[in-house]
């Protein structure tokens, strides 16, 4: 889940991306596909290096408050969007069958965005069926200060200044979120997750 707002707009996007399960023994050639809720998904860019594109109308602003719901139930993964004066979204994905399999099924977005930084991969026609799941929630926002030249989609070359928050909040470079609420229900018929924490803490 994602909020994204350019300079000099009121209004942001949130969307969300699902991130294939690379096939074979390397993650090294995954990529993301962006679903726009309200707003742009992650591909909207402006024309130029230095320009921003256009304001989303549909757009949230700035500190406006939404809901998000996430049911994952017999492999299938639904989520639900809500925030006040703006339409309701709904959104299904597959988890355990991959819509990824062949190049003919790739997104054009991630073809144009992934592919020419090497992330050209397929995904396993089982998805995450059989994986360890996990859910974390808050800022994920390790690619700040890395150079665009690792990554052009996801490093920023932004100045961290060493941590430096106040400096930080003067550039405008930095992440915040705040939560009012959260919670998370695992059912008593779900598979545990315990042994792969335990493997991987």
């Amino acid at each position: 889940m994602f909020y994204k707002k350019f300079p000099g707009h009121t209004k942001g996007s949130v969307f969300w991306h699902y991130e294939i399960n690379t096939a074979g023994n390397s993650n090294a050639k995954r990529w993301d596909y962006s679903t726009a809720v309200w707003g742009n998904d992650f591909s909207t860019v402006g024309p130029t290096e230095n320009t921003v594109p256009d304001e989303p109308k549909d757009g949230i602003m700035y500190g406006e408050a939404f809901t998000y719901i996430i049911e994952i139930q017999n492999g299938i993964m639904n989520l639900t969007f809500t925030s006040d004066g703006h339409e309701t979204k709904t959104f299904t994905k597959n988890l355990i069958t991959s819509d990824y399999t062949t190049m003919a099924d790739v997104p054009d977005q991630t073809k144009k965005l992934f592919f020419p930084i090497g992330q050209d991969g397929l995904e396993r026609a089982n998805a995450y069926a059989e994986e360890g799941l996990f859910f974390k929630l808050g800022s994920y926002n390790q690619t700040n200060g890395k150079s665009p030249e690792v990554n052009r989609n996801w490093c920023s070359g932004a100045e961290t200044h060493d941590g430096d928050l106040q400096k930080q909040y003067a550039d405008g470079n930095y992440a915040e979120v705040w939560f009012k609420d959260a919670s998370i229900f695992v059912s008593k018929e779900a598979y545990s997750n315990e042994d792969y924490f335990l493997k991987n803490d």
